[in-house]
């Protein structure tokens, strides 16, 4: 049994193909199959479905390429730990990001970071949180950025900002009339939200159905995208909840209909976060010192603001 082995049969549990894997892995397809099935003769069991597509792995194959990513990742950081001693920062760095953040953060970290760090190579996906917290224990990125915070024991957490919800609302909106807002204000609205399994929506579940009356009502119409939030808003009236760096893309007409929330202003905890036994401590704090850089000084204090749970 060999590393060479375990990485391919991580890589066709990660594509579920085998022409995919290869391609993944720079091998020619009769390689890694071969490969794999070496290994399946080794073990003396079956690791994969071959009959179904996409391929899957059978019983004991989900538990051996669990262990396999263990295995990989335990290996890796012999090497990570030499890099991260050494002056330079290189290397690969794979970022996880929640999709109602990364419009609005990376362009710019990603410029800054490159420019600075030539021989770093960034790799970054949009999932949403629970894609996140799984590819980090599987070892399929190193960190994530989202909202915090997530209970979890096998999860390092940095808190980096924390991130004024505010109102959108249209003009047909009784809130239109009103200088300030709170979570009652929302009792009768119809209220636009992102889509299932985007913790953006829960929070703003969270914060409307704090009201006494908890009359919620939402609209049939759900999305992935904050920019579509605003647009429905626009063309079709009712309100919705947006996160204050997004205002940032708005104009003079839209940024008329922003309505803050009356102090204790909920929020979301924005952070960095690792698997527990990550060792690239060098990219990471790069990394979070971009972050911080581009973030305004007063999202960085938690004072007189309430954290909304996901």
């Amino acid at each position: 049994m060999t590393l060479v082995q375990l990485e391919y049969i991580v890589a066709v549990d990660t594509y579920r193909s085998f022409v995919s894997a290869a391609e993944k892995c720079f091998v020619t397809q009769p390689t890694l199959s071969m490969q794999i099935q070496k290994l399946e003769e080794f073990l003396g069991v079956k690791l994969f479905d071959r009959s179904k597509q996409p391929v899957t792995p059978t019983e004991i194959g989900v538990q051996i390429i669990e262990q396999a990513r263990i295995v990989l990742q335990e290996n890796s950081k012999i090497k990570e730990i030499i890099s991260d001693q050494e002056q330079e920062i290189t290397g690969e760095l794979k970022i996880g990001i929640i999709p109602t953040i990364a419009p609005y953060l990376l362009p710019e970290v990603i410029a800054s970071m490159l420019g600075k760090y030539p021989d770093l190579k960034l790799m970054i996906w949009e999932y949403t949180t629970e894609d996140i917290i799984h590819h980090l224990k599987t070892g399929v990125i190193d960190c994530g950025i989202l909202a915090t915070p997530l209970i979890d024991a096998n999860i390092s957490e940095q808190p980096l900002y924390y991130e004024t919800f505010v109102g959108y609302v249209s003009k047909n909106s009784k809130l239109y009339k009103k200088k300030t807002i709170d979570a009652e204000d929302f009792e009768e609205e119809n209220i636009w939200l992102l889509n299932e399994g985007h913790c953006m929506r829960s929070q703003v579940l969270n914060i409307c159905r704090s009201t006494k009356n908890n009359k919620l009502q939402a609209l049939t119409y759900n999305t992935g995208s904050v920019e579509t939030l605003i647009r429905m808003v626009d063309v079709n009236d009712g309100t919705t909840l947006l996160p204050e760096l997004s205002l940032h893309d708005l104009n003079t007409k839209q940024l008329n209909k922003v309505r803050y929330f009356r102090s204790p202003e909920p929020v979301r905890e924005i952070s960095l976060v690792t698997h527990k036994s990550f060792v690239k401590k060098k990219m990471l704090n790069a990394l979070k010192e971009e972050v911080l850089a581009l973030i305004p000084k007063g999202m960085k204090n938690r004072k007189k603001k309430d954290v909304v749970g996901i």
